[in-house]
């Protein structure tokens, strides 16, 4: 009983450090280390997407922030009994899906520091937002075997 409260606690506090890991600088960056830095967190790069490219905006945001959220409010209804165990696979997809936005973002990083003439520091933003996609992932699986 004392795990399954103790999972139950883990996976509702996503719920409140998901959405403070959406507006934590995911990085700094800013061309040439002279002109300043931009922090970027996932808010601000969607508010960029959304006004160039739509359609992929819609992917990231479905991955950056509804996957996720879904995942550990599916979690939750299994946890007090209010869902069926059966959508569990479902919710652990979901849970994959959110980690391939931190693998992208990853990405940018890598390849823009490579560039020469951007400067990108990775903020505490990052570490949190992959800390709460691992969390969920290992929520879910330790929920799995109760």
């Amino acid at each position: 009983m004392r795990m399954t409260n103790t999972l139950r606690l883990a996976n509702l506090s996503l719920v409140i450090l998901f959405p403070i890991a959406w507006f934590a600088p995911l990085m700094r960056a800013g061309v040439l280390p002279i002109f300043g830095l931009s922090e970027i967190s996932v808010i601000s790069g969607l508010q960029s997407l959304w006004k160039t490219d739509v359609a992929l905006a819609l992917l990231v945001t479905f991955f950056a922030i509804f996957a996720p959220y879904l995942k550990v409010i599916g979690i939750a209804l299994i946890q007090f009994g209010l869902m069926r165990r059966k959508v569990l696979p479902a919710l652990e997809i979901l849970g994959k899906l959110a980690m391939a936005d931190v693998f992208l973002i990853a990405l940018y990083i890598v390849i823009v520091k490579g560039a020469g003439y951007v400067k990108v520091e990775t903020g505490w933003g990052l570490y949190l937002f992959t800390a709460c996609i691992l969390a969920s992932l290992a929520i879910s699986h330790l929920t799995r075997k109760r």
